[in-house]
């Protein structure tokens, strides 16, 4: 189980983001065109506010390795859940 501080980080990242996107986005074509203010305007915005700081977490228990981007959880959940039958479609194989 990962920290409840270490998930509520990661909520404040995607609020961060969602805000900032826009105005992101403008001042990075600026900056392809040459402009060396908007260089400076984009680093002056709050490093938590671009995408690549987000890290994926499982949506059950927030664990940050082995994740599986297709069902949003973690590998040791996934497996439980596919043990129990809780994800349809999936079983386990045997031969």
């Amino acid at each position: 189980m990962a920290k409840e501080s270490m998930k509520a980080r990661e909520v404040k990242r995607l609020r961060l983001i969602n805000k900032y996107a826009e105005k992101r986005l403008e001042l990075k074509k600026r900056v392809k065109e040459g402009d060396n203010e908007a260089m400076i305007a984009l680093q002056k915005l709050p490093r938590n506010s671009s995408y690549i700081r987000t890290r994926n977490r499982c949506k059950l228990s927030g664990r940050p390795r082995g994740y599986m981007r297709q069902f949003g959880i973690s590998r040791i959940n996934f497996r439980e859940m596919a043990s129990n039958g809780l994800i349809p479609g999936i079983k386990k194989a045997s031969w």
